[in-house]
């Protein structure tokens, strides 16, 4: 079974900037929210992938993520439920991990969002200078929320 560990924070600045790597677009959407799932279709360059994830507010859920041709994931776009969620990906590495900081656009914008992928929910990690508020478990700044009922009131 795949599972993700992650922890989510708000960004505080732009001190971030200076240690990215690499970034990437990203548009995605969700054709399925549910209290146990998600099925969200992402695409990435001339990537597409289709995703499941289990629903909860810890740090560990399911998630399985399969690769589908990109015209069905364009055309996958129109069943969606909400809006269609825009991002720039920067990629900043943090040791053996690494941070992705989301930028998101469109009515997102102004919003920035820092993840990092761990190994256990118990892992260690630096906390950069420029990490705001934790968010992991605020459901309203999960990607489905914020897709469906668009920025918290405290988002900006």
């Amino acid at each position: 079974m795949a599972t993700e560990i992650e922890r989510k924070f708000l960004v505080a600045g732009d001190g971030w900037r200076s240690s990215v790597t690499d970034h990437l677009d990203i548009r995605q959407a969700y054709l399925s929210v549910t209290d146990t799932n998600t099925v969200r279709v992402r695409l990435s360059g001339r990537a597409a992938f289709l995703t499941i994830k289990s629903a909860g507010a810890g740090l560990t859920r399911q998630e399985f993520e399969i690769a589908i041709p990109f015209v069905d994931a364009e055309a996958m776009l129109a069943l969606r439920t909400g809006r269609i969620i825009e991002k720039r990906r920067h990629i900043a590495p943090a040791g053996l991990l690494r941070w992705e900081i989301d930028v998101f656009a469109g009515d997102l914008d102004g919003l920035v969002i820092a993840e990092i992928e761990l190994p256990a929910e118990t892992a260690e990690f630096e906390r950069p200078h420029w990490l705001g508020a934790e968010v992991t478990g605020d459901p309203r700044y999960g990607n489905s929320s914020l897709a469906t009922n668009g920025l918290p009131s405290t988002g900006r």
